[in-house]
């Protein structure tokens, strides 16, 4: 059985950790001469407003400052970096912002390479099988070789995000929420394993630097772990990272998929491991943020007293645009509980989940939950918080509606942002260095 190479490095200095996992290897081997190289980094959310956890979040630019060397090394001058960050399709001030304060422009001064907001560049639509289709970025296609450079992340609905998830950045806006599907023959984790089709050969290499617990983004459980994985087989560099994160790779159905469509064991069977022992840096990382015992509401509001409100966990129906707006209010409910019952109010959100028969008051979050449900006998009091995605507006409104006065930190974004800033206050080993590039 031909085995597929994974290497896993401790992260200890500036390029020469990650020279020494794409050595170990041999990532670069089929890496065409003069070859027009594409990077593909996570750069999940920006903001122009204040500083953010970036940690586990988002990819380091040292490691990505080390792959543009290296590539170098290699004799490549055609490079580009691209992203398709979670923002308004029209803004094009975040994205500026996000590659300046990351240090690629110093890159494109130093390297010659290109920026590339894919929001701003052409999609082709593109059949991924059985006549679903999603709309790709062409410069994907116009390329030779990807890099693709994710974070070492567990994910809510995905279980981790890592190699394949992180093609996702390179579709429209359109296409990620059609992702989120009820259709049972193509689900979230079916149109994730779909995504690999759509790419030219390629390199992986997980940036663990920092890892996150509960992700993808900043309100996750932020660790300092100091892990490489690297592999030219995305597919075993993500069974890889999904292990060293607690997970079997059989638990992660889009691995599954994938597995399945290439003829691949999902156990590790053909997978050779060079470094690091893997059951020496397993650190495990829950995917889902933990509710009560009742499955009625997130633990963290439990524990902080909260009653009078239930609302069930997110599932895959849920796109990527209202969840961002979905840990904002839950932050904002956790902030406002003063001590008093909020009734008998229930919110439902997504596209499939039901209303419990007999609640006083139903909050129904978005567009695609109102539409299911704007004529549902079983509730007794209707309040819609209608958009795709729903303005602050909207949320504020409904939830005085239900007779919940939510905190002013709904709509103060810097303040929002150091409510979670403050977990890693006095903690060297989170540091923004990583996140910077020096002319």
């Amino acid at each position: 059985m031909k085995k597929n190479l994974v290497s896993i490095v401790r992260y200890e200095k500036p390029l020469e950790s990650v020279r020494k996992a794409v050595d170990l290897c041999n990532g670069l081997s089929h890496l065409p001469s003069k070859a027009r190289v594409f990077i593909k980094p996570n750069i999940v959310w920006w903001t122009t407003e204040a500083v953010f956890p970036k940690w586990g979040v988002i990819t380091t630019s040292r490691v990505m400052e080390d792959m543009v060397v290296i590539l170098k090394e290699h004799g490549i001058d055609d490079i580009v970096i691209g992203e398709g960050m979670v923002i308004e399709p029209k803004d094009k001030d975040t994205p500026a912002h996000a590659f300046e304060s990351l240090g690629y422009n110093v890159l494109k001064k130093r390297y010659g390479i290109k920026c590339y907001n894919i929001h701003e560049r052409p999609f082709k639509k593109v059949d991924i099988g059985s006549g679903y289709e999603l709309k790709f970025n062409t410069d994907i296609y116009e390329s030779d070789f990807l890099v693709n450079i994710p974070v070492l992340k567990t994910h809510a609905q995905a279980v981790v995000s890592l190699g394949i998830k992180n093609i996702k950045g390179l579709i429209d806006i359109e296409s990620r929420k059609k992702c989120h599907s009820t259709d049972p023959k193509m689900n979230l984790h079916q149109y994730i394993s779909k995504f690999l089709k759509q790419v030219p050969p390629s390199f992986t290499i997980i940036d663990g630097l920092f890892t996150n617990e509960f992700g993808p983004s900043f309100n996750g459980n932020l660790r300092r772990s100091n892990i490489l994985i690297a592999s030219d087989d995305v597919l075993s560099a993500d069974m890889v990272g999904a292990r060293i994160l607690g997970h079997e790779p059989s638990q992660v159905p889009h691995l599954v998929h994938v597995a399945q469509d290439y003829n691949r064991a999902i156990d590790l069977s053909d997978v050779e491991i060079a470094g690091e022992e893997i059951q020496n840096v397993i650190n495990f990382h829950g995917f889902a943020h933990p509710y009560d015992k009742d499955k009625k509401m997130f633990k963290a509001l439990s524990d902080r007293g909260v009653e009078g409100l239930t609302l069930t966990d997110v599932d895959l129906s849920l796109c990527t645009y209202c969840a961002g707006l979905y840990s904002r209010l839950i932050v904002s409910l956790f902030v406002s509980w003063q001590g008093k019952s909020w009734g008998d109010v229930e919110l439902i959100t997504g596209k499939v989940q039901q209303p419990a028969p007999g609640k006083k008051k139903t909050i129904l979050f978005g567009k695609c939950i109102y539409e299911a449900h704007k004529n549902n006998p079983d509730i007794q009091e209707m309040i819609p918080v209608k958009g795709c995605p729903a303005s602050l507006e909207s949320i504020r409104n409904a939830f005085t509606q239900a007779g919940i006065e939510l905190s002013p930190i709904l709509e103060n974004l810097p303040a929002m942002l150091g409510f979670f800033m403050s977990r890693y206050r006095d903690k060297p080993e989170f540091n923004d260095s990583f996140y910077t590039i020096q002319e």
